[in-house]
């Protein structure tokens, strides 16, 4: 999967650069694993906007995603590698030998026509998904459960992957892509390789139109605002407004925000690198 930079025909195009969609084999999705997904524009049942800066963007369908990957023992094969406008990762469709159908993240390496099962007796290769117990220590790792039959919650983002580094009797250590590294049970499932698509970090959008079609309206910053609408506004001139804050005047940039009596603090080894 690689990136397209394009020619400086116009303003727009001069600094774009978008995702190839090489690797893509299917332009319309699987009938029967897409629902509707209704926009908010940011408003509430009373039509009140409550989040600023939504509103508009492409219509988009949902893929229902299989994060549980829970019919073990089942070979399914690799009908097709597919674009999903609701993650930065490629999706890929499979068909079950039972004649079932289910959409996954795609992981890099993952080819059409290949065969991906779960289980916990499956060999550990690309797209397989099997109990950390049966995974060799250094196998890199995504789509990880965090209590086992949850389904996968960390390391879904495109290019993203975990390593599994040893064992510590019913508990697993993994270090994560931000550097943290934590305890998670052994009978948790997770998916062999890493996630596709790892050049999106590389993309830009080249113009303010490309974040319109996301849905994602202009912001503007609390600078420039009056001292009556933000903390960091007023002031003569460009003033810089001081400590970075948000609107009720929470600390923006080095406040830590997590929860001090978080049940899974005591799981995690070594936070994440600042």
């Amino acid at each position: 999967m690689g990136i397209r930079k394009l020619k400086p025909t116009t303003p727009g195009q001069r600094h774009k650069i978008i995702g190839a969609f090489d690797k893509i084999t299917a332009s319309t999705p699987e009938k029967s694993l897409v629902v509707g997904k209704k926009r908010t524009g940011g408003r509430n049942n009373t039509g009140k906007m409550t989040m600023r800066y939504i509103g508009g963007g492409h219509k988009q369908k949902y893929r229902l995603i299989d994060f549980k990957r829970n019919k073990d023992g089942v070979p399914a094969t690799v009908k097709s590698i597919e674009y999903d406008p609701n993650r930065t990762s490629r999706i890929a469709l499979l068909y079950y030998a039972d004649g079932a159908k289910a959409y996954i993240l795609a992981p890099e390496g993952l080819v059409v026509g290949q065969t991906v099962v779960s289980g916990s007796d499956v060999a550990p290769e690309i797209g397989n998904t099997l109990p950390m117990a049966k995974i060799p220590v250094g196998t890199i790792i995504h789509n990880i459960e965090l209590r086992p039959g949850q389904g996968a919650k960390m390391v879904r983002s495109a290019g993203a992957f975990a390593q599994l580094t040893s064992r510590e009797g019913d508990y697993v250590i993994i270090r994560m892509p931000s550097g943290e590294t934590r305890k998670i049970l052994s009978a948790c499932k997770a998916t062999i390789g890493s996630v596709g698509n790892s050049d999106h970090g590389l993309e830009k959008s080249g113009k303010a139109g490309r974040s319109r079609w996301l849905g994602r309206r202009p912001r503007n910053r609390g600078v420039v605002m009056n001292p009556v609408d933000h903390p960091m506004g007023g002031g003569e001139g460009r003033a810089s407004g001081g400590h970075p804050r948000s609107r009720k005047g929470l600390y923006a940039k080095g406040l830590k925000t997590r929860a001090p009596k978080k049940h899974s603090s005591k799981y995690i080894i070594e936070r994440r690198k600042k």
